[in-house]
């Protein structure tokens, strides 16, 4: 066999379903229903990106970015229906590389988890690093003190060990070794807090609201509403994180596509109804990019003429991106699962402690390396390059959609994306849009990114894959 022909071998969907669960040493346990699923997909998006990308937006958009936010779910939506798709054909851990691995072939399935690592360990360490920001803002407000940069900043922001964000991964790992529900269950208890926090601020800035905040509605026209939608776009990353979780759902081909679609559904009015709020109690040009960390808290303070409401919605940040962590952390270990499985990495990803059915060696070497990146190293345009690199699989995903479809039309499917084939070719095409907006050095982060990749699979990858190792 030739070495393209190896390249671009396919697994069997057949064999990767019938795969699933299975590791080193033990399974892993079907312990997680449709709620559960849904939460971790809102948890894993419903995070920074409201507290934070709403102060920024505006003054591009005005207060047109409510249709901001609801172009970035539509575009968001298409990719979303393509992995409810391949998520309930398909209802693996694996979630993109395994669809890559069964539609276009090994190297493209390798680049593809190789993207997801970069969107998941090393964009989960920089969300880890603010979260030391956020919770110096809450014992600010509540106590009048602060912790040390010494202990909150990396070397390279003035610090010494960023103490703050090796805590809260740490502090996620310790839930996610006690097993799949129990870490479910602390997610679902996250997720309700930070909406609970999101829907009284939407209260309290109610109390407030001025209906002439909204005029002009479109101050910068169509290319600020678009320029605004680019940037929201990426408080919808982490939907896909329920696909994830396809070896541990009860009933994955009925449950991973709906919690797919119900988690970008509940994240969209979320956000919409908070930017209504914040804009209706604050004119859209008071909204400073610059202080867009403590946006929701300063219009709560605004709007009562109280600091106590500020207070509330930063404690609402800090359990936000405490819910990011666990999740990302779960997802990017059940990845790395599915590719050892397959060889591709070293074996230790794929075992599984009997007592705990959670692969315990991987998720504590995951940790220990975002431990490592979010205390020593300024992550920088690496962590800029994650939105890049999502977007990347999206677009793999939604391919994998029309190849699989034309590959295998017989496949029992638990949901069929509408308006095939349009729906997947458009969330490809606006993946490739998005993609071409974004900055030079960006893109240069993202390239280098790939070439390690490249190299760690044609010197590990290739020679170990399970597949490859069937025709030798």
């Amino acid at each position: 066999m030739t070495l393209a022909r190896r390249l671009l071998r396919t697994k069997p969907t057949e064999r990767i379903v019938a795969e699933g669960g299975h590791g080193e040493g033990g399974e892993l346990r079907r312990t997680m229903s449709l709620w559960q699923l849904t939460l971790f997909s809102v948890g894993a998006t419903l995070g920074t990106g409201i507290f934070v990308i709403l102060g920024q937006a505006v003054p591009k958009a005005g207060p047109a970015v409510v249709l901001s936010f609801v172009l970035a779910a539509i575009t968001a939506l298409f990719s979303a229906l393509s992995y409810a798709e391949l998520a309930g054909t398909i209802p693996v851990s694996g979630s993109s590389y395994s669809y890559a691995y069964a539609t276009l072939g090994e190297l493209v399935a390798w680049v593809c988890g190789w993207c997801l690592m970069l969107e998941y360990a090393v964009s989960v360490a920089a969300v880890a690093v603010g979260w030391g920001e956020y919770l110096n803002a809450f014992l600010r407000a509540l106590f009048g003190f602060t912790l040390p940069d010494a202990v909150t900043r990396s070397p390279g922001q003035g610090g010494v060990v960023n103490v703050a964000a090796i805590v809260i991964v740490l502090l996620a790992t310790w839930l996610l070794l006690y097993g799949a529900s129990e870490s479910a269950t602390a997610n679902a208890i996250f997720v309700v807090i930070k909406v609970v926090v999101l829907l009284f601020f939407c209260v309290v800035a109610f109390t407030a609201f001025q209906t002439r905040n909204f005029t002009p509605f479109a101050p910068m026209g169509v290319a600020g509403i678009t320029a605004a939608a680019s940037q929201v776009f990426f408080s919808y990353i982490g939907f896909d994180a329920a696909s994830t979780a396809g070896e541990e759902a009860k009933n994955p081909k009925r449950d991973l596509p709906l919690a797919i679609i119900l988690s970008l559904a509940i994240v969209t009015a979320v956000y919409v109804l908070v930017a209504v709020a914040a804009i209706g109690a604050t004119p859209w040009t008071g909204f400073d990019p610059n202080r867009s960390e403590a946006s929701l808290s300063h219009i709560a303070d605004l709007a009562t003429g109280a600091s106590w409401p500020g207070l509330i919605v930063s404690f609402g940040a800090v359990i936000a991106i405490a819910s990011v962590v666990l999740t990302v952390i779960y997802g990017q270990t059940r990845i790395l699962f599915a590719m050892s499985r397959d060889g591709l990495i070293p074996r230790i990803f794929q075992r599984v402690n009997m007592r705990r059915q959670v692969p315990v060696a991987n998720t504590l070497l995951v940790a220990a390396f975002i431990s490592v990146l979010a205390g020593l190293v300024p992550l920088g345009q690496l962590a800029e390059a994650t939105s890049i690199g999502t977007l990347f699989a999206f677009a793999i995903v939604n391919v994998g959609v029309l190849v699989l479809r034309y590959r295998s039309p017989e496949l029992p499917r638990g949901f069929r994306v509408p308006l095939f084939p349009a729906t997947p070719v458009l969330g490809a095409i606006f993946c490739v849009i998005v993609m071409a907006g974004l900055a030079g050095a960006t893109w240069a982060a993202f390239g280098l990114w790939m070439l390690v990749g490249l190299i760690c699979y044609f010197v590990y990858g290739y020679g170990h894959s399970r597949l490859n190792a069937e025709v030798t």
